[in-house]
C-alpha cells in the first residue's frame, strides 16, 4: 500500500494476486497487499476483521480462561452467529489449498492491513489492536499440527528446528521434570526446541521448562512464545511506521471511514424495524420496563414518568429505542402526550414536541428512517447536568450503580462482578451481566451491543412472544 505518494488520482486498497502468499492459514502479515480493490469491499472487510477483534475481547470479559477450551469454543460460536465464514475456515488447521481457502486468506490479510490504519493513530488504539493481533495469531496457531506448523515456519524463516531423538534421549528425565504439563509419553512424542532462554522469559518465570546452558527447551506446544514475541515486534514497529506516513493518505473518503472505525457499530441495524407495527401497547411500557428493558432506557423510563418531561437528547434516545421495539408513530405521539400534558397543555405539546416525534420516525423535514442508537454510540455521548440519556455504568459513580442493581435484584455476587467490569471499562460486558443477573442467570445468545438487541432477547427468554422483528 502507497504512502509515499502525495497526489493521485485513486486511492483504491490493494490485495495480492499472487496465492503462494497465501498458502498457509497463520501469516505474519510481513508482505504489504499489492492489486486492487473496490471501496465497497474495503468496507466490508475492516467491518468483518473489527468483529472478530471484538469477539476476542468479549470472550476474555466472559469468564473464560485466556485461550482455554470455554474461551475457543466461545470465540468459534459468536464467529458462527456472525457468519463470519472466513475466519472460521482459518481455524481448521489443516492448511487447504482450494479457491475458499485462498479467498479466506487474502479477505484476512488485507483486512489486517486496513485495521493498521485505522487502529496505528494513537498508543491507546495501538495497544488494542496488537492485543487482539496477538489473541488471533496465537489462535490459529494452536490449531496447527506438527507438519503445518514446520511449513509455517520454513515460510517465514523462522528457523526453529527440533532437538534429535539422540540429543533428547541425553536429556529426556529432566524433560519430564521439568517441563510443565507433559507426561513421559508426551515428552516422548513431542518436538522439543532449542532457543536462547531470553526469548522465553516468560517460561521460565513460571518454571515452566527445562533451561542448561543459557538454551531452554521448549516443547513444540509453546514455540508459539519465541513466534509471538516476534510478530508482537514487528508489528509494532509497523504500527509506528504508518501513524508517521498516515497524513499522505489523501483520499477523503478513506480518511473518514478509518478515523471513525473503531467507534463503529458492528451488530444488527434496528432501523428495518417495522414502525408500523401495533403489536408494542404503550400501556404495557411500564411492565416492559422492568422486565425487558436495560438499565439505560429503564432509567429514562422511570425518570420521565417521575418527571414528566425528559431533555431533548433523551427523548430522542429512548424514543428511537421506542420505535425500534415496535411503538408505531400514532401510539408514539399518543404516549409522549399523555406524560408531557401534565405538565403543560396541549397546544404546547403540538407545537414544541410532536414535531421531533415525527422527525424521528422519518415522516416529516428530511424524511429519514433514523436507526435507534447503538451501545457505542449511547457510551460516547456527552451527558450534561440534568440530563438523563447515555450508559449508566459509564456515567454513574459506583455507588450509584450498586443501589440499582440492589433494587433491580441483582445478588450481590452480581453486583460485585458488575462492578468490576465497570471499573474496568467493560461497559457491555458489564451491561450483558446484569441481563444475566435479572433473567436467572440466562445469558443472551452474544454480548449487548445495542439496547434493542438486549429488548429482544429478554422476550424471547421471558417468553413474550411478541412480533418485535
Amino acid at each position: 500500500m502507497d504512502f509515499t505518494a502525495r497526489k493521485r488520482k485513486s486511492s483504491k486498497p490493494t490485495i495480492p494476486n499472487h496465492n503462494s502468499l497465501f498458502s498457509h492459514d497463520l501469516n505474519m502479515y510481513n508482505v504489504p497487499p499489492t492489486g486492487e480493490t473496490t471501496l465497497e469491499e474495503f468496507e466490508t472487510l475492516a467491518i468483518e476483521r473489527l468483529q472478530l477483534l471484538r469477539i476476542l475481547e468479549q470472550a476474555n470479559c466472559k469468564g473464560n480462561k485466556l485461550f482455554s477450551e470455554d474461551w475457543k469454543k466461545c470465540v468459534k460460536e459468536d464467529l458462527t452467529k456472525l457468519e463470519l465464514r472466513k475466519f472460521i475456515r482459518l481455524l481448521n488447521g489443516l492448511d487447504g489449498q482450494t479457491e475458499l481457502d485462498i479467498n479466506a486468506r487474502k479477505a484476512d490479510h488485507l483486512s489486517h492491513y486496513i485495521l493498521r490504519l485505522a487502529y496505528c493513530r494513537s498508543e491507546e488504539l495501538r495497544r488494542w489492536f496488537i492485543n487482539r493481533e496477538l489473541e488471533w495469531f496465537r489462535l490459529r496457531f494452536m490449531f496447527q499440527n506438527q507438519n503445518t506448523l514446520s511449513r509455517f515456519l520454513e515460510s517465514n524463516k523462522l528457523i526453529y528446528a527440533p532437538i534429535t531423538d539422540e540429543q533428547k534421549d541425553e536429556i529426556y528425565n529432566e524433560l519430564v521434570m521439568s517441563t510443565a504439563n507433559m507426561s513421559d509419553v508426551s515428552v516422548r512424542t513431542t518436538n522439543f526446541f532449542k532457543v536462547p532462554f531470553q526469548e522465553v522469559c516468560s517460561l521460565v518465570k513460571n518454571r515452566k521448562i527445562f533451561i542448561k546452558l543459557g538454551f531452554a527447551y521448549i516443547p513444540t506446544n509453546e514455540l508459539i512464545v519465541c513466534v509471538q514475541a516476534k510478530f508482537r515486534a514487528s508489528l509494532s514497529e509497523a504500527l509506528n511506521v504508518a501513524s508517521h506516513r498516515l497524513p499522505s493518505l489523501d483520499d477523503e473518503r478513506i480518511n473518514t471511514f478509518l478515523m471513525n472505525l473503531n467507534n463503529s457499530y458492528t451488530g444488527k441495524d434496528y432501523s428495518s424495524v417495522n414502525s408500523d407495527k401495533k403489536d408494542i401497547d404503550p400501556a404495557d411500557l411500564d411492565s416492559y420496563s422492568k422486565k425487558h428493558y436495560p438499565l439505560c432506557m429503564r432509567h429514562i423510563h422511570e425518570t420521565l414518568r417521575t418527571a414528566h418531561h425528559l431533555k431533548h437528547f433523551c427523548r430522542l434516545q429512548y424514543g428511537l429505542f421506542l420505535k425500534g421495539i415496535g411503538l408505531t408513530l400514532e401510539d408514539a405521539l399518543q404516549f409522549w402526550r399523555e406524560e408531557f400534558t401534565k405538565l403543560m397543555d396541549h397546544d404546547k405539546f403540538e407545537k414544541q414536541y410532536a414535531y421531533n416525534v415525527k422527525h424521528s420516525y422519518g415522516k416529516i423535514g428530511s424524511m429519514i428512517n433514523y436507526s435507534p442508537f447503538n451501545c457505542i454510540k449511547i457510551i460516547t455521548d456527552s451527558v450534561g447536568p440534568g440530563e438523563h440519556h447515555g450508559c449508566p455504568f459509564r456515567n454513574w459513580d459506583a455507588t450509584l450503580v450498586k443501589q440499582k442493581m440492589l433494587d433491580h435484584g441483582v445478588s450481590t455476587e452480581g453486583i460485585d462482578t458488575i462492578l468490576d467490569l465497570v471499573k474496568n471499562r467493560h461497559f457491555q460486558i458489564a451491561c450483558t451481566k446484569y441481563f444475566e443477573y435479572t433473567h436467572s442467570l440466562q445469558a443472551p445468545s452474544t454480548t449487548i451491543n445495542h439496547p434493542n438487541q438486549y429488548f429482544e432477547e429478554s422476550v424471547n427468554i421471558i417468553g413474550e412472544k411478541k412480533k418485535i422483528s
